[in-house]
């Protein structure tokens, strides 16, 4: 499948990417969804994505193989205790366990791929710089530099045909996204962001995604759906 109106869409299967999907949705592209199966702690979160895939009519939903836990470094690909009930001073900072090193850039990479194949000129990604939790790879400077180093390695931007890295949540609070995303009909019940979620996907309520997940839907004023242990 080729065309100028179609995005590639990072969907995780959290809060976030599925406002993303949305977004795109609503501007009018076909999507093109991506998941990544890398080592990460638990699976529920891509079954959340094939959820929100479908709910939100991606025309393909791809899940890409690999495994960061050869590298660890990272509560979520190695033998390391995931924070939990952290203060909003230690919510901001330094950078948490929970950052997988290189992550984002990996996971750009293999949509870049997806992109100069399919004739997708867009890439949608839900990196946030308000909430992010301290993660480098989330901050618009690093998005900026990846969408230069797109351009200049792949086939589309050595013809002439830019890709853009789009970022819409960048400089939104979680409210905010919230927010923005039940305007769209997202339905946030399908999502799932906990670190440490069980196998029925429910949410332990005291991770830093937990936590700043509960905290966007009391401030946006919109009933939170999240199912919790």
């Amino acid at each position: 499948m080729t065309g100028d109106r179609l995005a590639i869409v990072l969907l995780s299967g959290g809060l976030d990417s599925a406002t993303v999907l949305a977004l795109a949705r609503r501007d009018g592209f076909g999507t093109l969804a991506i998941s990544f199966r890398y080592g990460q702690r638990h699976a529920t979160e891509l079954d959340a994505a094939a959820r929100v895939a479908r709910a939100l009519g991606a025309v393909e939903h791809r899940v890409v193989e690999l495994d960061l836990r050869v590298f660890g470094g990272s509560a979520l690909t190695a033998d390391l205790a995931v924070p939990k009930d952290r203060s909003d001073a230690e919510l901001g900072a330094g950078i948490p366990v929970t950052y997988v090193p290189a992550r984002n850039t990996i996971f750009l990479s293999y949509a870049l791929a997806w992109a100069d194949v399919s004739g997708a000129r867009d890439l949608f990604i839900g990196v946030n710089a308000v909430d992010y939790s301290g993660y480098p790879d989330c901050r618009p400077e690093f998005i900026a530099a990846f969408e230069r180093v797109a351009n200049l390695g792949t086939r589309a931007g050595a013809e002439g045909s830019p890709i853009r890295i789009q970022a819409p949540l960048v400089h939104l609070s979680k409210a905010d996204i919230i927010r923005l995303g039940t305007a769209l009909g997202v339905d946030y019940g399908l999502t799932v962001s906990c670190y440490e979620a069980d196998a029925a996907g429910r949410a332990c309520g005291r991770c830093d995604s937990c936590v700043l997940r509960r905290r966007g839907f009391l401030e946006a004023g919109v009933p939170d759906p999240t199912r919790y242990v």
